[in-house]
């Protein structure tokens, strides 16, 4: 398994037990950069991993769902 199918993994397992994670928090827990952790998120996007969904109707409008698709699930 190459490095970054290892982080990918990780990231795969962290947003199974926390949907709601954010990137600042995933970030700390992969000891990564935010703009690595956005790269590294759009890179698993980009392959239909995961899903990013507004779901709060909040005012705060930057609360983001990452949810895993069945592939993100079968890859884990």
């Amino acid at each position: 398994m190459t490095p970054a199918e290892e982080v990918h993994l990780r990231i795969l397992r962290i947003l199974e037990e926390a949907p709601q994670i954010s990137q600042r928090q995933l970030a700390e827990r992969l000891g990564a950069s935010l703009g690595k952790t956005n790269y590294l998120l759009k890179a698993l996007l980009a392959k239909g991993y995961i899903k990013a969904g507004n779901f709060l109707r909040a005012a705060d409008k930057l609360k983001y769902v990452y949810l895993l698709t069945p592939e993100g699930i079968h890859t884990r």
